[in-house]
């Protein structure tokens, strides 16, 4: 069975892309379940680094920052070396910076660690998503995509439980969390050594041989820098929309002035948990349902269902309403999330799509960076209620906006005969969905 022919949408999946799979889902909750205890312990970390709140903040901004250099160098290379390698050096790489990141000694320490934890997580998103979606059948990219990107909301989850049970319930050190994100990490290790080389990848080095085509004529080609630009500006979109949902969220539900809810620590992270139970649900439902309705479509309905429940999302004072507005907002994010994985690598050309994906999706996250200086800035002026608010609902309108606007390439066959130039750049050219670009 070819990993790319989609002739069922319920043929099942060999021992290699159950295999693919799972590494990068792993990988995913890695990245975030390592990027959320930074979040969920930065007032611990800020106390006993003596930084302010703001500086802490900064912290995860360094490590959004240096994603990029990450998608470019891992990129880069695995169009050129295959999807394999890179991704082996990459897990082994940072796993050992996050495990490091247990044993620093100050603040300055913490922050270059987290710099080139930054550089590792880069390439782990752009290249995961684009050796598993080139193996999953064409008919099944919907679901698995959803599925994939939960990946997100487990290593959310994870962390939370995580920080539950090492430091509320045990009482330890939140050194003991970056110890703990090790485990996953060499799990997506060991499972990646068992991955064989992307089919796509071979064949689409086989044909640019035979045509002398090369990496630079695809990535100038103009309808190819045109999506590029534009997924730029759609992932910065779509990036401030989850930072913006979740990183201030825990702190505001903690929080006892500036309008926080002032809840308590096991409180606040039981809602962390629904909430992500909420991410989850929207991110496989709404990425199974994108098969049948379209990636932009099932986007945008997200984006707008979200708006009305900003209010009960921000602005409620008791437990079971932060509960239940927390759980649907993230149902909304998550479910326009889970389309994506597919979406991008569908967008992206076969020659370059171990760069493209993850290059334009890690530049949006960089640009999204700021989202949390901002709203502790705005919390610590205006109060939590109105940072949430005057910072989410722009970027709700904004990713329904430039969904609207742009093309989708859904279902399209990897490796085809375009695959040696502009592959999905080429398919939404020739007549697929949405605007000229």
């Amino acid at each position: 069975m070819s990993a790319t022919s989609g002739r069922s949408g319920r043929e099942r999946l060999t021992s290699d892309q159950r295999n693919s799979f799972v590494a990068a889902l792993l990988g995913w909750t890695m990245d975030a379940f390592d990027y959320f205890i930074v979040v969920l312990v930065y007032a611990d970390v800020a106390r006993e680094f003596h930084v302010s709140l703001t500086e802490m903040a900064f912290l995860t901004t360094a490590t959004l920052v240096m994603r990029p250099v990450g998608a470019i160098i891992f990129g880069l290379w695995a169009d050129r070396a295959g999807r394999r390698v890179p991704l082996l050096v990459d897990v082994c790489f940072y796993s050992v910076v996050g495990f490091l990141c247990a044993f620093a000694p100050n603040f300055t320490i913490l922050l270059v660690l987290r710099l080139l934890y930054g550089i590792g997580m880069g390439g782990e998103w752009g290249l995961g998503a684009a050796l598993a979606m080139e193996k999953i059948p064409a008919k099944r990219r919907g679901f698995f995509s959803g599925v994939l990107q939960q990946g997100y909301s487990l290593g959310y989850l994870l962390a939370s439980l995580a920080s539950l049970v090492v430091v509320t319930g045990l009482g330890l050190s939140w050194r003991w969390l970056f110890a703990l994100s090790i485990v996953p990490a060499l799990v997506s290790l060991f499972i990646r050594t068992r991955v064989k080389e992307s089919e796509v990848w071979q064949g689409t080095r086989e044909r640019m041989r035979m045509t002398h085509s090369s990496f630079r004529d695809v990535l100038l080609d103009p309808a190819v820098l045109r999506r590029f630009g534009y997924l730029i500006l759609l992932m910065t979109a779509f990036n401030w929309m989850s930072h913006g949902t979740q990183d201030l969220y825990p702190t505001f539900l903690k929080a006892t002035d500036d309008g926080g809810a002032g809840l308590s620590g096991a409180t606040a992270t039981w809602i962390a948990v629904g909430y992500t139970v909420g991410a989850t649900i929207g991110g496989i439902v709404f990425g199974t349902l994108s098969e049948r309705f379209g990636r932009r479509y099932t986007i945008v309905f997200c984006a707008v269902l979200a708006l009305p429940i900003v209010p009960l999302f921000a602005l409620s004072r008791t437990a079971g309403w932060l509960a239940l507005g927390s759980f649907l907002i993230q149902v909304c994010v998550q479910g326009a999330w889970g389309v994506i994985p597919a979406h991008l690598t569908e967008m992206s050309p076969d020659t370059i799509r171990g760069f493209y994906p993850g290059v334009t999706y890690q530049l949006g996250n960089c640009l999204a960076a700021l989202n949390l200086p901002i709203q502790q800035s705005l919390a610590a002026s205006h109060g939590y209620p109105f940072s949430l608010i005057v910072t989410v609902v722009p970027v709700f309108v904004a990713v329904a906006l430039l969904t609207l606007v742009g093309k989708e390439a859904k279902g399209i066959e990897f490796g085809g005969r375009l695959g040696t130039s502009r592959a999905g750049a080429a398919a939404v050219d020739a007549g697929r969905t949405g605007v000229s670009g």
